[in-house]
């Protein structure tokens, strides 16, 4: 549990950590606070491509950092931004070339 009291102490919670300090992608300043899917999509798109530390491919990092922040921002998102970052999930699906969800 060193890692929660370090937290703690700062004041940070893990989860900010996390986004902060992923050993999978290098993520731009401020992506998940814009306002237009699109460019989170394309944001993260670029993030996971040009990482190589990320463990699984581009795609699935990428979805998986916008769901991890999407779940662990929680009570904290207003409805506007979370809508936004849901639709910036179809985006990401769409630059990869996967069928977005109906």
């Amino acid at each position: 549990m060193a890692g929660k009291a370090k937290h703690q102490k700062s004041g940070e919670k893990w989860s900010q950590d996390v986004t902060d300090n992923s050993d999978a992608l290098d993520l731009e300043e401020g992506v998940f606070t814009k306002s237009d899917p699109k460019e989170i999509a394309k944001s993260l798109k670029r993030s996971a491509e040009a990482s190589d530390r990320r463990k699984s491919d581009p795609y699935r990092s990428a979805i998986s950092m916008l769901t991890f922040h999407i779940n662990r921002a929680g009570k904290g998102l207003d409805a506007g931004q979370k809508k936004t970052l849901e639709a910036a999930k179809d985006e990401l699906r769409k630059l990869f070339g996967r069928e977005p969800k109906d």
